[in-house]
């Protein structure tokens, strides 16, 4: 396989990966009216992660990497630490 083969792959299946992501979410529901202490590291990752990005699969980053990222992020999306805590935990989880 020649470089750009592969990297045509590469693209396609991390699209898959996103697609297939967003269908999950979809399937547990990202409902408004849940309590945020009740909702998963999955919901919160979809509902607030994914308003300004684009989707990313967990495996784009390390375990230490979330760390790093999902801490900037906290302030920047105005988490609190315990929904930080869930989004890593789910990242992590699913990396």
């Amino acid at each position: 396989m020649n470089g750009k083969t592969e990297r045509r792959l590469k693209s396609s299946s991390l699209i898959a990966g996103g697609i297939f992501l967003i269908f999950i979410l979809f399937i547990i529901g990202c409902a408004t009216t849940m309590p945020q202490k009740q909702k998963t590291g999955a919901m919160l990752w979809g509902e607030n992660c994914n308003r300004c990005h684009n989707v990313r699969t967990p495996s784009e980053f390390e375990d230490a990497q979330w760390d790093v990222v999902v801490s900037h992020m906290r302030t920047r999306a105005n988490l609190t630490a315990n929904e930080a805590e869930k989004i890593v935990g789910f990242l992590k989880v699913a990396n």
